[in-house]
């Protein structure tokens, strides 16, 4: 029960709430496609390193997913209008420093920091809306949320692009700070004070070692191409992040009230949504990283051009999303789902394909399969993880929905980038091998240097490293996209022999598997 109900507010009150909630989510989910956007020019003037650029988009979205379920946890304890209001100033603060950041490393703290406030917001803004809204307005301000948290990637990205066309990349901070500015007003004039008036106990313990576990794998993975995969930084960082993860399981599998009960996943329509998500994630997102820059690094587009290029996926992807309950209500999940993961498998094999003169054509084919296929599994997922549990457990539900597409946008960035990173360096390995060693080194660790005054001077035989070092990128472009295809389709067979064979059998029913989390969840 909560201190604050939904006939303190007006209407009018109501649509002012549902404005700042929309414009503090749209702060979170454009904070990373935004950015993807921007990443050459910032490579170009910082002279980040392949695996920096990596870390400066990563580091916000591990931190991001590691600390979602303890921050939806604190709103309920501590209030949902204090927590939006810190977040949004954390969030709003740090994207304030980044304007004047140059160093990649200190940039990679202060998204580090952006991610702290992200997940503050994220979470409780769903919140605000549940204890804002009467039952019968509350579907249809859930649905704006939904379409913000879905489109505002997009919008992110478009915005930042028509920004680089006349500012340097800091614009995409300042865009960040004007989201967060707005929301901030809205979030102390108009959002309501709610609170849970009785708490379960937080679990301190488990956010640590979730939060662990996450960040050892992505600094592994990211880590293994630059430092080496024998590397004994590397294999500690791995074996950190296989450690923290199993006392993770072991931990909540003792508590009475956890931040994720490891038991759920006993429920086939939750755990076949579950790793349909994360994969699609995984696929999606480590897909933007790695072909907005393959866009402009490669086939020379401007930042607007290259979003331009992307503007055909909404159109396929949000139509298909909206129909996609209809087919899987007709198919079962158990046939959406992996007809959905193997078409976007289809997509990524076509765009695995691309090469340095590539026409449009090509990238747009692969585009459309990709739209198409995510739209058709991305929704009934999110129907198998809540129709699993019990209305009482729908927080729960909610809670871990967002916690696995922020997981598989990271684990994404990491590998995907990890995987061009790789291809670029052995691409380059004997094009450099001629070259002083700090300009051989400065060129392997980034196309972008490749587009300096030093290259330019090197005449014909600078040329030549330029069409060689985008040839390797392209390589490492098709390692990273053939990577995903492949995991989407053994994750097709996977979901396809766990998920539920009928929609009937994802509804929640009295079975031994769901009492068994009745108790701890």
């Amino acid at each position: 029960m909560t201190a604050t109900t939904t006939a303190e507010l007006t209407p009018r009150q109501r649509r002012l709430v549902l404005a700042t909630v929309a414009l503090s989510l749209m702060a979170v989910v454009s904070a990373v496609a935004g950015l993807n956007v921007a990443l050459p020019s910032l490579a170009v003037d910082t002279g980040a390193s392949q695996t920096q650029l990596t870390w400066i988009v990563d580091s916000y979205t591990v931190v991001f997913a590691g600390l979602l379920l303890i921050a939806g946890a604190l709103g309920d304890r501590y209030g949902r209008k204090l927590l939006l209001i810190i977040g949004l100033g954390i969030f709003g603060g740090a994207a304030a420093l980044g304007l004047f950041v140059t160093d990649p490393d200190q940039l990679i703290a202060v998204r580090m920091i952006m991610g702290v406030g992200a997940a503050a917001i994220m979470p409780t803004t769903l919140s605000v809306i549940t204890t804002s809204f009467p039952e019968e307005e509350r579907g249809r301000a859930i649905g704006v949320w939904v379409g913000i948290a879905g489109g505002g990637a997009i919008i992110g990205l478009f915005v930042t692009a028509l920004l680089l066309e006349w500012f340097s990349w800091s614009s995409f901070f300042g865009l960040n700070v004007a989201f967060a500015a707005v929301g901030l007003i809205g979030a102390i004039t108009v959002v309501p004070h709610s609170v849970d008036q009785e708490p379960p106990a937080l679990d301190v313990v488990g956010a640590l070692l979730s939060f662990v576990a996450i960040s050892a794998f992505v600094f592994g993975i990211i880590e293994g191409p630059e430092q080496g995969w024998t590397d004994p930084l590397t294999l500690s960082a791995l074996g950190l992040g296989l450690l923290s993860g199993v006392g993770f399981v072991l931990w909540e599998l003792r508590l009475e009230h956890p931040l994720l009960d490891p038991r759920l996943f006993r429920l086939r329509g939750f755990s076949a949504g579950s790793l349909t998500l994360i994969v699609q994630f995984m696929a999606s997102f480590g897909f933007f990283f790695v072909v907005l820059q393959y866009l402009q690094f490669v086939t020379g587009r401007s930042p607007l051009e290259a979003a331009l290029a992307m503007l055909p996926l909404p159109f396929v992807l949000i139509p298909t999303a909206r129909n996609a309950p209809k087919v899987a209500d007709r198919l079962g999940f158990n046939r959406t789902g992996p007809i959905g993961l193997l078409t976007t498998a289809v997509g990524f094999l076509i765009l695995s394909q691309l090469q340095v003169d590539s026409g449009y054509l090509h990238f747009l084919t692969g585009l459309l399969f990709f739209g198409f296929g995510m739209g058709l599994a991305g929704t009934p997922a999110t129907t198998a993880i809540t129709s699993s549990l019990s209305m009482e457990k729908q927080g729960v539900a909610s809670a871990w929905n967002d916690t696995a597409r922020e997981l598989g946008s990271a684990f994404g960035i990491a590998i995907l980038g990890s995987m061009l990173n790789q291809g670029y360096r052995n691409g380059m390995a004997e094009a450099v091998a001629a070259l002083p060693e700090q300009v051989a080194e400065r060129v392997l660790s980034s196309i972008a240097f490749t587009a300096s005054p030093a290259i330019a001077t090197m005449g014909e035989r600078g040329e030549r490293l330029v069409e060689q070092a985008r040839e390797a990128f392209v390589s490492g472009v098709g390692d990273a996209v053939l990577t995903a295809s492949v995991l989407l389709v053994v994750t097709a067979v996977v979901v396809a022999i766990v998920a539920p064979r009928a929609k009937r059998a994802s509804a929640p029913k009295a079975s031994e598997d769901q009492r068994a989390t009745d108790h701890a969840s």
